[in-house]
């Protein structure tokens, strides 16, 4: 059987159980599949590849919550939330983007602890093809209602749903008479909640059931109960009647020997090659740990044949996008086809029955804390159906916990005030004229109310078939969605005036959710951004969720929907994740065919690169088109095999390595005796393009696409009088550069820094350049080399501001070391460009402001301070006149080394 890795006492972080299998020859875990999340795509790959006899482990970011852990104190709901970088573990994960809010769990069992318990087919015909998008493109999905009939039999057969089996629940029996009122079809969905002891007996509240035959993965002392009809299923269940993925599909699958860890989030994949061999990948990832901050956790390296992604829309999306620099030939779909499914959340207040007899309206009871939170569905077609028109959606009622009622009174303010002074004033009249009641039962009764608007109000939820137009991007390397309510505003009106029907029906006062009147709305049913298609040209994975050029990475979660679902997703999104697995399984005799190489099974990115150093200054050739570069001896033809590569280390292990023309690149060594250093501090602005190598070109195209990049660099020159006296001037330079592309914000592992460097312009005028060389790794572990440089040259057009202030940059793959020419040589070399593969390229700007700042930075250190700002400064200004003021005045620079 399989384990739960929480470590002891369920600690979040805490080390694994037991040492990981590994394997043998190499300190590198390695396993057939790692599945990404527990989720509703991953939970079901976790519990088929593990029947299948393969080594699985399963990821899942959150803890676990065996029944009766769920937070409902204000001091635990206060710590409910996740985000690991301010110490919180908790269930909710909540989400703000441009038009639209989204919330979503985190804990093993992914979105099913919070989900509303409805298990809906998509509807036949709402699987639509070449369906039209405003603005280009449509919505088409490869695979029918036919294609995934047999996976969700097999998602039901694990998830046990059944219709809300109770008579005499207000809400459902108010909805259901509205419908029919207003002639809407409804019906009671199945829902994955348990209701009696057995299958065909009648319900129970709160009766204890038994394990199933493969246990239980929170321990075989866990009890469940039947539901407690407390209207909790949002918020988790305390009962464990909710069957939630952890009760089955997670348990099902620890039974079978799968390896469930939770608090592993994991951070950064890669190919293990070119990925289009099937060579496996690498998966990078931290363990949570409470007393420990999120940025100090020790990242940790697991190889695998197989990457399953499931963590979610906003997780899977975000990995994705994070690594998109260690996975180059993703398709441009990518972050495409994002929708909320159509979520509306609205309310009936204060429902009435009509008056009789003359009376006043009374009260029409709702209770929606009673029974679980959503019992009915009704349907409202499709211009696809035969009697639809208009994009479909359902409209289901929405129950919550008991103390939801508590606040609703006390929100009303003037009222509960009103009722308290009145009750206050009694109490007062009474004490001074001596009534002689001592019995205040009925004015307290009084001062709390008759609760009528939280006995008589119940929400609305809407989902269905908006316009999947939504574009995921990475923002300063955060997740980001540019959506708007305006392409779907046909859509939600007509959704909106059903629930207003509804209401008006009951009598009710209809109340927008306040987001309404933002032009914004909330999901809790996040959709695509790694569709499925037919083509690259249309999706970023097949009909089976494998991603194009990647085999062995799949999607099968709700990224990988072409567009909303129309109904509640959940089951969809098993039932794809079911067929994904078939598929794998049954094509696992070819996929044996193609499992990890042991040559690149080993490499990480790691001393790789020092053995690539200490080759290349022995004159051998460095390969660096690969995802982790290889020396590559100059025998290596004669089948001379590399040596075993180990997982990542710090670069600073590196030796120091003299290339010709550079003097001492990058750090310098350490000198004998105390010396003066200065340093300042750089940041600049521009615009990339991958897949150009032209600079100008990058500019332009990475403009054009909001392609942005910037780094922040301190350079360092250690030993002031060796760097002024050195042709070539070099430094040290540390920092970061941010891109998107890359994943955000990748830390300088190496820096090389030259001020000047002599060239010659083209009509032999005297000419300078700066060069930048920073090694970097993206989140996946891909190492990178940004080359830069700035001419500074007195040419026609050119001038020194633009000059100074204008970096050309290319970006290689791999890590490549420094290599530049004698000065004596006509033209510097292309940085390395001839052996390394050029990622792209652009242009950086330092701004007014920017400069104005680095001008505040500069700093001195050692015996003479002052005078090691002053020697720069001469060499700074120096090296400027020796390019732009012999064109104006055949004289020596004013200032000499007397002066």
């Amino acid at each position: 059987m399989g384990r739960l890795g929480t470590g002891n006492s369920g600690d979040a972080g805490s080390e694994p159980a037991s040492d990981p299998p590994r394997h043998r020859g190499s300190g590198i875990e390695k396993v057939d599949a790692v599945v990404v999340g527990s989720g509703f795509g991953g939970s079901v790959a976790a519990l088929r590849l593990a029947e299948a006899g393969q080594s699985v482990v399963l990821m899942e970011r959150g803890k676990p919550y065996p029944p009766g852990s769920f937070a409902r104190s204000p001091s635990e709901m206060g710590r409910n939330f996740w985000d690991p970088d301010r110490g919180l573990y908790g269930l909710f994960d909540a989400w703000t983007f441009r038009g639209t809010e989204g919330l979503v769990s985190s804990g093993l069992g992914g979105g099913s602890l919070i989900y509303a318990n409805v298990l809906l087919r998509k509807d036949e015909k709402w699987f639509v093809n070449e369906s039209p998008i405003p603005g280009g493109g449509y919505e088409n999905w490869p695979f029918t209602r036919a294609d995934l009939d047999p996976y969700y039999d097999a998602a039901e057969a694990m998830l046990q749903p059944v219709p809300y089996p109770y008579k005499d629940t207000a809400k459902t029996l108010a909805m259901e008479k509205s419908a029919a009122n207003l002639g809407l079809s409804i019906t009671r969905p199945p829902i994955a909640v348990t209701f009696s002891a057995a299958p065909d007996t009648e319900p129970l509240t709160n009766h204890a059931l038994p394990l199933p035959g493969y246990g239980s993965i929170h321990g075989p002392a866990t009890v469940r109960t039947t539901c407690t009809l407390s209207g909790e299923c949002d918020i988790g269940c305390n009962a464990g009647a909710k069957n939630t993925l952890d009760h089955n599909y997670v348990s099902a699958a620890a039974f079978r020997g799968a390896d469930v860890r939770t608090f592993h989030d994991v951070r950064g994949i890669r190919p293990l090659d070119s990925g289009t061999q099937g060579g496996g990948y690498e998966v990078r990832y931290v363990v949570h740990h409470p007393d420990r901050h999120a940025e100090l956790l020790t990242e940790r390296i697991i190889h695998c044949r197989r990457l399953i992604l499931g963590a979610g829309t906003f997780g899977t999306n975000f990995l994705l996008l994070r690594n998109r620099g260690s996975l180059p030939a993703l398709s441009d779909a990518l972050g495409t086809r994002f929708s909320g499914n159509g979520d509306l959340l609205t309310f009936i207040m204060g429902a009435k029955t009509p008056p009789a007899n003359g009376s006043r309206p009374g009260v029409r009871t709702l209770t929606g804390s009673r029974g679980p939170v959503i019992t009915t569905a009704i349907r409202v077609p499709d211009s696809n159906d035969d009697d639809g028109d208009g994009r479909g959606y359902y409209v289901e009622d929405a129950g919550y916990p008991a103390f939801m009622n508590w606040l609703m009174e006390t929100a009303q303010l003037r009222t509960t005030m009103k009722r308290t002074v009145k009750v206050a004033g009694q109490l007062l009249k009474d004490r001074l004229f001596d009534a002689g009641r001592s019995n205040v039962s009925a004015d307290l009764a009084a001062a709390l109310g008759d609760g009528r608007l939280s006995s008589s109000s119940v929400p609305l939820l809407g989902m269905g078939r908006d316009i999947p137009d939504g574009v995921m991007t990475l923002r300063d390397g955060r997740l980001a969605i540019a959506w708007t309510m305006a392409t779907s505003k046909e859509y939600f009106g007509r959704v909106r005036e059903t629930m207003e029907a509804i209401s008006k029906d009951l009598d009710g006062d209809f109340i927008d959710n306040p987001l309404w009147w933002a032009k914004r709305v909330i999901t809790v049913h996040p959709i695509g951004g790694a569709p499925s298609g037919r083509h690259p040209g249309e999706a970023v994975c097949d009909s089976y969720g494998e991603v194009f050029g990647y085999p062995g990475l799949f999607v099968v979660d709700g990224a990988a929907m072409p567009g909303p679902v129309g109904a509640n997703p959940s089951l969809t999104i098993a039932a794809f994740a079911e067929r994904t697995c078939a598929h794998i399984i049954e094509n696992a005799d070819k996929a044996r065919h193609r499992g990890i190489r042991p040559e690149d099974a080993e490499g990480s990115g790691g001393p790789s690169e020092k053995v690539a150093v200490e080759r290349e200054a022995a004159g051998a050739v460095v390969d660096v088109g690969a995802s982790a570069p290889r020396a590559l001896a100059p025998d290596a033809t004669k089948g001379k095999a590399a040596p075993e590569e180990q997982p990542a280390s710090a670069v600073s292990e590196m030796p120091q390595v003299r290339s010709r023309g550079l003097g001492r690149p990058g750090a310098p060594d350490a000198p004998d005796q105390e010396t003066t250093s200065v340093r300042f501090t750089e940041q600049m602005h521009g615009w990339f393009s991958p897949g150009i190598t032209d600079p100008e070109k990058g500019r332009s195209l990475g403009r054009d696409r909001s392609r942005k990049i910037m780094f922040e660099l301190t350079i360092i020159a250690q030993d002031m009088e060796a760097f002024a006296t050195d042709p070539n001037h070099p430094a040290k330079a540390e920092g970061y550069v941010l891109a998107d592309y890359f994943g955000g914000r990748m830390p300088v592992e190496r820096g090389w820094f030259n001020l000047f460097v002599q060239d010659a312009s083209d009509d032999g005028a005297p000419a300078r350049r700066m060069l930048y060389r920073l090694w970097l790794r993206d989140p996946g572990g891909t190492p990178f080399t940004f080359t830069g440089h700035k001419l500074i040259h007195n040419e026609a057009g050119s001038d020194l501001w633009a000059d100074t202030t204008t970096l050309y940059a290319t970006i290689l793959r791999g890590h490549v070391p420094p290599d530049v020419v004698p000065p004596d040589t006509e033209q510097p070399a292309a940085s390395g460009a001839a052996q390394a593969g050029v990622v792209g390229a652009g242009i950086l700007y330092i701004r007014p402001l920017d400069f104005a700042r680095q001008l505040t930075t500069f700093r001195a250190e050692g015996p003479a301070p002052a005078a090691g700002l002053v020697t720069f400064g001469k060499l700074f200004a120096g090296e400027l006149w020796q390019v732009y003021g012999q064109g104006l005045r055949r004289v020596p620079f004013p200032f000499t080394s007397k002066q």
